[in-house]
């Protein structure tokens, strides 16, 4: 996607006019252990982001502090205006972020169309069942089969259909292309670029940097729990010494 934003090194301002959500200088704790240093960002409604990094560079707990599942012990994030970093993350889901985790967490001893059920019993306005087949048609063939029984690939489809079903404001995506063959990938990228072009904003933690950034508008780099980079996606393609130190690319 092309991107008009400008280059900006950790340390700057993370502050966008109309964003839906901001952190500003978002500090996280894994007990004793120090894992976000000061960390600000900034997503806009429509828009994709990438937060991109070597593995324990701290993506998914950025994304883990977004949602509440990790509570900051400083900082500020706001979702649509109001401050939710003290709210637990039911409270924050219900606002309209939905995080689809790396471990996915289906219901492998229930069928998908319960999976889905459930997912839609915590939504004012659940997304139709159709809606959903139409988006994955894999789906709707397997919809009598159990969790445990599906394929990585329809495993991670059906982790984002049950987050799609709540109708969310914000999507976070963490590392949904992990272990997936090829094609799998393929058809996943192609059902996020058509999330996107409707105007679903989304937030992707991924390892595949090429992927990540053939879907997002702006990216940010962590490094050891710290920005260190934040601009457009071509901005960054267009910096293969920041692509080869950060991302080994």
């Amino acid at each position: 996607m092309t991107s008009t934003t400008s280059t900006s090194i950790a340390g700057t301002s993370a502050t966008l006019a109309g964003a839906m959500i901001e952190a500003e200088r978002i500090n996280a704790y894994y007990g004793d252990s120090h894992v976000l240093f000061d960390v600000s960002l900034a997503v806009r409604e429509r828009e994709v982001v990438a937060l991109l990094g070597r593995n324990g560079a701290g993506k998914s707990t950025t994304l883990k502090t977004l949602a509440g599942v990790l509570r900051p012990r400083s900082g500020t994030i706001r979702f649509e205006g109001a401050p939710i970093e003290t709210l637990p993350s039911h409270t924050i889901a219900r606002l309209g972020l939905q995080l689809v985790p790396e471990e996915r967490r289906i219901f492998g001893s229930l069928t998908v169309e319960e999976n889905l059920h459930l997912a839609a019993l915590s939504a004012a306005q659940p997304l139709p069942f159709g809606e959903i087949f139409a988006i994955f048609p894999r789906l709707r063939e397997r919809r009598g089969s159990y969790g445990r029984s599906l394929s990585g690939g329809e495993q991670q489809m059906l982790a984002i259909a049950r987050a799609l079903i709540r109708r969310p404001r914000l999507i976070l995506l963490d590392e949904p292309f992990e272990g997936l063959a090829v094609n799998i990938v393929h058809n996943l990228l192609e059902v996020c670029r058509s999330l996107a072009e409707q105007g679903q904003t989304i937030v992707i933690v991924e390892q595949n940097v090429r992927a990540a950034l053939s879907l997002a508008n702006r990216v940010y780099v962590l490094n050891n729990g710290h920005i260190v980079f934040a601009g457009g996606s071509e901005d960054l393609l267009a910096s293969p010494d920041i692509m080869n130190r950060y991302l080994g690319v």
